[in-house]
């Protein structure tokens, strides 16, 4: 099977002008604060990208009821993330702002992906309107420009299925709507409600707009990238620390639930499987590392101690990235579980990263299912998922994915180890970039960041970023021969 050339033109296409259009804000932002030199940047990335992917789109030829088959669909969301990364980056280094390509695409590809990972050793040093282009990549990235491109598909004349699963993050891929389409704009109007409604709630709370915006995007994109070198601790409020920690959970949340709700649907959402997990895990962890943290007198009071484990238990396995404390300097126990948290990660078809809440839970009744089996080998046990069987081909993604994740992270801390680092800092630097989270452990702590690694580093850590953004297997697919077979 050979891949259809010219769906796939198209939809890169659209993908350009779409970066590219995106660009005009931070443009408008840049001229507001009276940066000229970065405004002009982004025009000269912006202009030639909307040309380009305009004229291009308009000149390929799609045959009437083209399909894009699951092979086309692979390679368009590969393709899409690697490059837009790197148009992303232009900016940056068009305007001085971070003069190296490789720096620039490991921040832009951090964005894009939600990751939060940064190599910006002074952070409050650059233009207003570049920092507000590397927060708006989350975003943008957050429910996923590919499902923005969905939406747009019908205009193209292409269904956009094939891209939306490829994309879209989780086991299973809810349709909320007739049409899959549909179905993007819905959560794209959700998405943008509340982004909305977080910014006023930031401003209500004496942030500024641009920095309601900024934390905003970081917050429900699950990013973490902040205007600060302090992260979200420079405001040291605690009602900003309590409505970012609650939109970061809400972010968390599989985004399909909240058609749910709000079709009045409430029974229905408060009992699905999934977020029964996630908000028990949210809820143990959050008064495990108090309890700890109280013990050894971390912050002298139950409610500072309190704040400051629920912002970073919600900060860590939304995988959003943002800090209120350096909890690398918080005992071992809470840093365990941070790290499993970090593992873990958010619900599936919600902005953050990691295995998942719902593989995770899976894995566990697989787990209790074959301790079980050894006392009665002839039972039956089916797995469910609350009231939903969850086959023998669903388990086997479940346990293919979980297996590939531990398999690429071992080969890329031993790739990583190289550099001499120690293994905390080669593991939590994996793990940060793989799972999307963004800071980690040792030297690139929540303080610190990854800009002591080299350029091949930070390729690698690229690529891991993109690969964990779009479940593994999309990514790693066009590195196997299989893909490029046009006999299989």
């Amino acid at each position: 099977m050979v891949l259809h050339r010219g769906p796939i033109i198209k939809v890169l296409s659209a993908v350009t002008v779409v970066v590219g259009t995106a660009m005009l804000l931070p443009m408008l932002v840049s001229l507001y604060y009276g940066e000229r030199s970065e405004a002009v940047a982004f025009l000269l990335c912006s202009g030639p990208m909307i040309a380009m992917g305009y004229f291009v789109g308009k000149r390929t030829v799609v045959p009437e009821r083209s399909i894009i088959r699951a092979r086309d669909g692979f390679f368009i969301v590969g393709t899409a993330w690697l490059v837009m990364s790197l148009l992303g980056a232009l900016p940056f280094v068009l305007s001085g702002s971070i003069p190296r390509l490789i720096d620039a695409y490991f921040e832009t590809a951090s964005g894009f992906t939600t990751t939060g990972a940064s190599i910006l050793t002074d952070i409050e040093s650059l233009p207003r309107g570049m920092l507000f282009w590397r927060s708006f990549t989350h975003w943008l990235g957050g429910m996923g420009i590919l499902v923005l491109t969905v939406a747009l598909l019908p205009m193209l004349g292409i269904g956009g299925q094939k891209i939306m699963r490829a994309e879209t993050t989780g086991p299973t891929m809810d349709k909320i709507s007739f049409t899959i389409n549909d179905t993007a704009k819905i959560l794209y109007k959700i998405y943008a409600g509340m982004s909305l409604l977080q910014i006023s709630l930031l401003m209500l709370g004496g942030l500024t707009l641009y920095d309601a915006s900024v934390h905003t995007f970081g917050t429900v994109g699950t990013g973490g990238f902040s205007n600060y070198a302090a992260s979200v601790g420079a405001y040291d409020s605690f009602y900003v620390d309590m409505v970012i920690g609650f939109f970061m959970i809400a972010a968390g949340v599989n985004f399909t639930l909240y058609h749910t709700l709000l079709s009045g649907k409430v029974r229905q959402f408060f009992q699905d499987f999934e977020l029964k997990y996630y908000l028990m895990i949210v809820g143990c962890s959050t008064f495990f590392i108090t309890a700890v943290l109280l013990w050894k007198d971390f912050y002298g009071n139950p409610i500072e101690s309190f704040r400051y484990a629920f912002f970073q238990v919600a900060s860590i396995i939304t995988t959003t990235g943002f800090a209120t404390a350096d909890f690398d300097l918080w005992p071992a126990s809470c840093k365990m579980i941070l790290l499993f948290l970090m593992i873990v990660g958010a619900c599936a078809s919600s902005t953050g990263g990691g295995i998942k809440v719902i593989r995770t839970a899976l894995v566990f009744k697989l787990i209790k299912r074959g301790a079980y089996r050894r006392l009665h080998p002839n039972a039956v046990i089916p797995m469910r998922a609350g009231d939903r069987n969850m086959g023998p081909e669903v388990m086997s993604g479940v346990a293919g994915f979980v297996l590939l994740y531990i398999f690429t992270t071992m080969i890329s801390i031993l790739l990583i180890s190289l550099e001499n680092v120690d293994l905390i800092t080669a593991i939590s630097s994996v793990v940060a970039c793989i799972s999307n989270i963004g800071p980690g452990f040792e030297m690139v702590g929540p303080t610190l960041n990854y800009s002591f690694y080299s350029g091949a580093s930070k390729m690698l850590l690229s690529l891991l970023m993109i690969a964990g953004r779009l479940e593994l297997f999309t990514i790693i697919l066009l590195f196997t021969p299989v893909f490029w077979n046009r006999n299989k």
